[in-house]
């Protein structure tokens, strides 16, 4: 099975247009969503229930954009696609669990997730934060596994990496950060600092992934590093543009729910004008990180494009 995923994942496309990327997203998005589909079997047994709420909250479409970056990443360091497929597979379920809790009424309160009823609306509030930890928790095992990789040492790279990313340091931390921020003026320090915690770390995490399974050099992954870094936060800030100028159909989610939660944003501190310039600053900075890698890291300047272009 691994093998015929691997051929549907392509290599890298020089001078890529809007059309090329969006269907090598949509490619690698099949890939992932059909080892996704394989690694979370469900069991006959007691605990069915809460397999089937993992499945549904990460087997639910989405861009796949994380996995993306850490299939992209790895095919630029010649790393087997069967086992940068394993590692996007895992990004995505970390990424799901941190939803399937965002959206809990102790949190964000949402009923809507990529249009469909939030975790906790389709099945209860129990079984989704079950859901949630234990896709957390599948995430680490799918990294530590042999089947990733042969080498122990890129094996427990990984693992630590992505604890770094998605912990108290990292994405736990940011929404921490996020939470206390509501209501409050915060700086714009204050407010780069959260969303780089919030959502950066996981995206710079999936570019710096691909360079740990391939086990790139010192100076190839510290350039992948900025990369991610600065792809991450162009992301965040489109993602709250997004929040304030699209509908809900275009979101899947509810939109406006920023503004209406006195949440922290750089929209909110500098306005869309402003904001929009620096979204396309950072994807410009975000590009100039790969200069060292040529005309082999054009699919992943062609996505700097697509992450602040994007109306969902």
């Amino acid at each position: 099975m691994e093998s015929a995923l691997s051929s549907t994942v392509i290599g890298t496309e020089p001078d890529l247009d809007d059309a090329g990327l969006h269907a090598a997203l949509r490619r690698d998005a099949a890939a992932i969503e059909a080892t996704l589909d394989r690694l979370l079997p469900v069991p006959d047994a007691a605990e069915r229930r809460v397999w089937e709420a993992m499945r549904y909250a990460v087997l639910n479409g989405g861009k796949r954009l994380r996995g993306f970056l850490v299939l992209r990443v790895a095919a630029l360091f010649g790393a087997a696609p069967a086992a940068a497929l394993r590692v996007a597979a895992a990004v995505e379920m970390l990424h799901a669990y941190s939803l399937v809790h965002d959206d809990l009424p102790a949190m964000d309160d949402d009923d809507l997730r990529r249009g469909k009823p939030s975790c906790h609306r389709a099945f209860d509030e129990a079984t989704a934060i079950l859901a949630g930890d234990a896709l957390q928790t599948r995430a680490f095992e799918i990294l530590a596994e042999p089947a990733t990789s042969e080498d122990a040492r890129l094996r427990c790279a990984l693992v630590l990496a992505l604890a770094r990313a998605s912990g108290a340091a990292g994405m736990v931390g940011g929404q921490m950060a996020d939470m206390e921020g509501e209501g409050r003026r915060l700086s714009e320090a204050e407010v780069l600092h959260m969303q780089a915690l919030k959502t950066g770390r996981l995206l710079q995490f999936s570019a710096e992934a691909g360079a740990i399974l391939g086990d790139a050099d010192a100076a190839q992954q510290g350039a992948i590093r900025v990369f991610g870094r600065e792809l991450g936060a162009a992301f965040q800030v489109a993602d709250d543009l997004l929040d304030m100028l699209a509908t809900t159909e275009e979101l899947g989610k509810s939109a406006g729910k920023d503004e209406a939660a006195g949440k922290a944003t750089l929209v909110a501190l500098l306005g869309v004008p402003e904001a929009t310039r620096r979204a396309q600053g950072l994807a410009v900075a975000a590009r100039q990180a790969l200069d060292m890698f040529g005309p082999s890291a054009d699919v992943l300047r062609a996505l700097t494009h697509y992450v602040v272009s994007r109306r969902n």
